[in-house]
């Protein structure tokens, strides 16, 4: 699946404005250059154009800066993703798991987090692999990824007997 880098943002400061960009510098095991989040497992934060494009048929105010993620991918389909490796440009991520929608999004447009709930709309969340330059137009493709280490899960999993 491929597709291309449609927005970039960052967050100069947590709960601060996303701030539109036309190029971004990636830190393997850090994240976004300039970005509030630096190092852990959600590094970078990524949405779906086609998400916003079907919201904004129910919710005419949402935008897609109000889901504060840092890059929005077009032609690429996130839902399940957990594991894969997605590359943009020449940087790759590692999608660790989707990004849930918190009471903060109907702060900014009533019904958003409702919108963003299921089917992984919210996104998801990684951690940079390989660092470099992005832009938007920039093309953009998942690959499998070969995981080493245990994934966040956004449910919880049955025990094993």
């Amino acid at each position: 699946m491929s597709g291309t880098l449609e927005a970039i943002w960052i967050k100069r400061a947590h709960l601060g404005p996303m701030d539109a960009a036309s190029s971004a510098t990636l830190v393997a095991d850090r994240g976004i250059v300039g970005n509030a989040n630096q190092g852990g497992k959600r590094q970078v934060t990524v949405i779906e154009r086609e998400v916003f494009e079907r919201i904004a048929r129910e919710l005419p105010d949402a935008r897609p800066v109000m889901r504060r993620a840092n890059l929005m991918l077009g032609g690429v389909r996130l839902e399940g993703t957990r594991g894969r490796v997605l590359r943009v440009g020449d940087v790759r991520l590692l999608i660790r798991g989707e990004t849930r929608p918190c009471y903060r999004m109907d702060e900014q447009c009533p019904g958003l987090t409702a919108a963003l709930d299921p089917h992984w709309n919210g996104g998801v969340y990684a951690v940079v692999l390989e660092g470099g330059e992005i832009r938007v137009d920039d093309a953009v493709r998942l690959e499998p990824a070969a995981v080493t280490e245990p994934l966040e899960r956004s449910q919880p999993q049955p025990a094993r007997p």
